[in-house]
């Protein structure tokens, strides 16, 4: 048997170099990877561990931001006319809702944007057409008709409809229905609020409810899961213990919106910041507003609330604003002013606007200040739908007569001011040398000048007069011829009357001061490179902003300016600080000062310390001399109109303390297209230790005496304590 040998093991396969070489790189990427990781481990477990730990406990809790109340505003005599009182808001956060709202807010705010330009295209068809026959007394019928039918365009409010839901949004349907449910408010206004407050601020909770009863919150509350979005806070809500009071002049409040944010006073302000919108409250607002607080709420990973020690940061109160406002006078004012209105509707006249100012002619005091038509300014501190705020601030011009109760007619407005303005004229034409005080003029019962008539009211004869005798029965055609007179001087009247504040801002402590209009031969070439700038614009299509392309100032149109008519848009405001001026003249041995009007008095704590007195901040605007005979002779006349045997206002005062308090008093009725005459009236009490200067007007109440006049002597009654009729 043989024995086969060994044989030798088989050798290894060959490595190849490149083979070597990848398995080399594969581990070394494989080695540096997992040294990475394991740094990295370390770096967050061992370096920054604690600051992560931090990081997590923050995300378990959640701000909330606790509202300041808004400081009071005060009478002069101390009563609270505003105040804040803090309530619990049911709101809803538009980013936590369930799907299905985004193409019902995008429709809203389409038609929204389009409703609006509607409205401003009609509103300025409208003042083309009036400027268009601006100056005729009477009009043809069609053209009659034609302006009444734009006037109802202009006026009419828009319907906005809410488009449905889509219908796959079962979830956000059901969820407005429950929380309907809760509030006793129907699903669709839920739904409404909701798109109307995405609508104006995307960004912020939208309020459903600003003073939900304790019931709905605390069903809210036990059910959460089933209100997702839903959540309540605390609000401060402003509190108006009378109402309608002034509405105009202390103005409302509201969330900063967008376009506020990034300009103006409120930039940079958290996102649901209640700011002032208009009035004193914006005005003021850095005094009112206050130092929100925050509240910090623990919350569980469902993002429950759990209880927890932290303390809260407490709001500060913002500081109160007293005011000028004597509030006996304010209230008797406003109560005249609807009382003269509905006496002038009794007596068939469609009075339906108008407004007030009482004012210290020393300083710029304003005791009272009304508007008519007024709103609450509660409707405010609720949701407000587009089609109710319309009711109350249309878009585009303030209105010729009625409606629109958020503008202050008292110094938002521009009108015509009839006779009243027969003062301002006087000095005018006097210290220009246009005429002589005791020369005698005026005969008649018209002058004609190129073919127009221009006539006393009703047309009646007058004879020849001098200034005094002029002003107490209001002779027209005295001061038509002035003005004719004045034609030749160039701008004497109107200068005059800018100097006095008429046509210029009056530097009053509200947001909004126009400068109104004192029309001469420059404003009209304005008006015309207006109207060429328009019809380039539109291609040749008129624009009808002036009745005639390249028409020149005439003589007509300085006489109308001398009676206070024609384009003269101005204020009771700027009237009142014009008769100031005229008051301190006369007082003052000829010296006029042009006061600033303000409403602010002082800044105070809530505990009624004094935080910063306002009245250095309102200094007498201009000093000029004036002839004081003339001053005197002016005084003399208006003096008469109001207790002279032929003075345009006698009757109303009659029973009146004249010994005490001697009364200066001017009747105007000024004439408007397509209305009833608005009555006008200025009076002046000559106080020594008090005096006041009132401006009142009552659109389309008729003659002053008949309306306005009264209710000046209403006002002043309250203010000195006098019976309010003779």
């Amino acid at each position: 048997m043989s024995i086969e040998p060994v044989k030798e093991s088989e050798s290894r396969l060959p490595v190849s170099p490149q083979m070597a070489l990848r398995v080399a790189a594969l581990g070394t990427i494989a080695l540096v990877m997992f040294g990475i990781i394991f740094f990295r481990l370390w770096y967050l477990q061992i370096l920054t561990g604690d600051r992560y730990v931090h990081l997590v406990s923050k995300q378990q809790t959640r701000s909330v931001s606790i509202p300041a109340p808004r400081g009071e505003i005060l009478a002069r005599s101390g009563q609270v006319l505003v105040a804040s009182r803090t309530a619990s808001a049911v709101q809803v956060v538009p980013s936590e809702l369930p799907p299905g709202l985004e193409g019902q807010v995008r429709r809203f705010e389409a038609d929204e944007k389009a409703a609006g330009k509607r409205m401003a295209a009609a509103r300025r068809r409208l003042k083309r057409y009036e400027s268009r026959y601006a100056g005729q007394k009477h009009l043809p019928h069609n053209v009659s008709g034609e302006l009444e039918l734009l006037k109802r365009r202009a006026e009419a409010v828009p319907k906005i409809s809410l488009v449905p839901l889509p219908s796959d949004a079962h979830a956000l349907r059901r969820l407005f229905a429950r929380l309907g449910q809760v509030l006793h408010l129907p699903g669709k206004t839920v739904d409404e609020r909701v798109v109307q407050g995405v609508t104006t601020t995307a960004y912020a909770p939208v309020t459903i409810d600003s003073s939900a009863s304790a019931a709905a919150r605390l069903t809210i509350a036990e059910r959460k899961r089933e209100f997702p979005g839903v959540i309540q806070r605390p609000v401060a809500v402003r509190y108006y213990p009378y109402g309608e009071l002034a509405a105009q002049v202390f103005g409302h409040v509201g969330p900063v919106n967008k376009e506020e944010l990034e300009n103006g006073p409120f930039k940079g302000l958290p996102q649901d910041t209640i700011v002032g919108q208009n009035g004193l409250e914006y005005y003021y607002d850095r005094y009112l507003r206050g130092t929100p607080g925050e509240e910090k709420i623990l919350v569980n990973a469902e993002n429950e609330p759990v209880s927890s020690n932290i303390a809260p940061v407490a709001p500060k109160a913002g500081y109160s604003l007293k005011t000028t406002i004597d509030l006996s006078v304010q209230q008797a004012g406003e109560k005249a002013l609807r009382e003269e209105i509905e006496i002038a509707n009794a007596a068939g006249k469609p009075a339906d606007g108008g407004a007030f100012v009482a004012m210290d002619p020393l300083n710029g005091e304003v005791y009272a200040m009304g508007s008519y038509p007024s709103y609450d300014p509660e409707v405010f501190t609720r949701p407000i739908s587009f089609a109710e705020y319309n009711r109350l601030a249309p878009s585009g011009e303030p209105p010729a007569s009625g409606g629109q109760p958020l503008i202050n007619r008292a110094v938002d407005s521009g009108y015509p001011v009839g006779s009243t303005f027969k003062p301002i004229i006087a000095i005018g034409g006097l210290e220009a040398g246009v005429f002589n005080p005791y020369e005698t003029f005026g005969a008649g019962a018209c002058i004609v000048v190129s073919g127009e008539e221009f006539c006393n009211a009703e047309s009646g004869y007058l004879e020849a007069t001098e200034l005094v005798h002029a002003l107490e029965e209001s002779s027209d055609t005295y001061f038509y011829t002035v003005g004719r007179r004045a034609f030749s001087h160039g701008t004497v009247l109107q200068k005059m009357a800018r100097k006095l504040g008429i046509g210029r801002p009056t530097g009053i402590d509200l947001p909004v001061d126009p400068k109104g209009v004192v029309p001469d031969e420059r404003w009209v070439q304005e008006l015309d490179k207006e109207e060429e700038r328009c019809t380039r614009r539109k291609h040749g299509v008129p624009c009808h902003i002036v009745f005639e392309p390249h028409m020149l100032w005439t003589v007509g149109q300085n006489m109308q300016l001398a009676t206070g008519q024609g384009s003269l848009l101005t204020s009771p405001l700027q009237m009142a600080v014009a008769y100031s001026a005229l008051i301190n003249a006369y007082r003052d041995g000829g010296e006029a000062k042009v006061v600033t009007p303000h409403l602010g008095m002082q800044i105070d704590e809530s505990n009624g310390s004094l935080v910063q007195s306002l009245g250095s901040e309102f200094k007498i605007q201009r000093r000029f001399p004036l002839n004081s005979t003339y001053i005197d002779l002016i005084f003399e006349g208006i003096h008469d109109a109001a207790t002279g045997p032929g003075g345009t206002s006698t009757s109303v005062w009659q029973g009146w303390n004249e010994s005490q308090y001697p009364v200066y008093g001017k009747t105007g009725t000024a004439e408007r297209l397509g209305q009833e005459t608005q009555s006008w009236y200025m009076c002046y009490v000559g106080s020594e230790a008090h005096p006041i200067v009132i401006a009142a007007t009552i659109e389309q109440g008729g003659y002053g005496v008949e309306a306005a006049a009264p209710l000046a002597r209403a006002i002043a009654a309250s203010f000195y304590h006098q019976p309010k009729k003779g």
